[in-house]
């Protein structure tokens, strides 16, 4: 299986990416926004729970996000693989999908991680805000603060995975179609080196 954790900043074209890469490779999208969406309109016992805590304003604990995780995994275990978007966000949460995955066994093959400096991630955020509708793409200060707390808080998952040596930066910077061209060469490479 080839799991493949898409990391960047707001803006840096995870999007885009990750679905290029689903068609090529035949992976599933792993995101937790649509998992917990997905759950909580199928009224499943960990969509209530999460449901009953994201209408007390509280946070989702990252054991009911992984169980939602592995019901997917689990209903999908033909895919080729997966790709993960939005998560894991944190290490602990990183720890908690590594065991879940050995568990079931895989394991994350690399995280490819999207490189866009602040500026133009700040650029292309305002441009998104203007036809996204998103208010949060439209103030140039809470995009800043977005940035901010994306740099703090994921460089330290970033070094968990380059200790795995599985942490693979990817310039995020010029035509969506070179920059998918460098994302597969990364990952054609690790598919040559899994199957030696």
């Amino acid at each position: 299986m080839l799991n493949i954790v898409l990391f960047g900043p707001p803006g840096a074209g995870k999007g885009t990416q990750s679905q290029k890469l689903i068609d090529k490779y035949n992976l599933i999208h792993l995101s937790t926004g649509d998992l917990l969406r997905s759950e909580i309109a199928a009224g499943t016992e960990l969509g209530l729970k999460a449901k009953s805590l994201m209408d007390n304003g509280l946070l989702v604990p990252d054991e009911v996000v992984i169980g939602m995780i592995e019901n997917k995994v689990r209903e999908n275990s033909h895919a080729g693989g997966f790709i993960f978007d939005g998560f894991p966000r944190t290490v602990p949460q990183a720890q908690g999908l590594d065991k879940l995955l050995l568990d079931l066994g895989t394991e994350i093959s690399c995280m490819l991680a999207l490189k866009v400096d602040d500026e133009e991630l700040t650029k292309r955020l305002l441009l998104r805000g203007q036809t996204s509708g998103r208010p949060d793409d439209q103030n140039e200060e809470l995009i800043r603060k977005r940035i901010q707390e994306y740099n703090t808080k994921t460089t330290p998952v970033a070094d968990y995975y380059a200790g795995q040596g599985k942490f693979c930066a990817v310039d995020g910077i010029g035509e969506i179609d070179e920059i998918f061209a460098d994302l597969c060469k990364q990952i054609d490479s690790l598919k040559e080196k899994q199957q030696k």
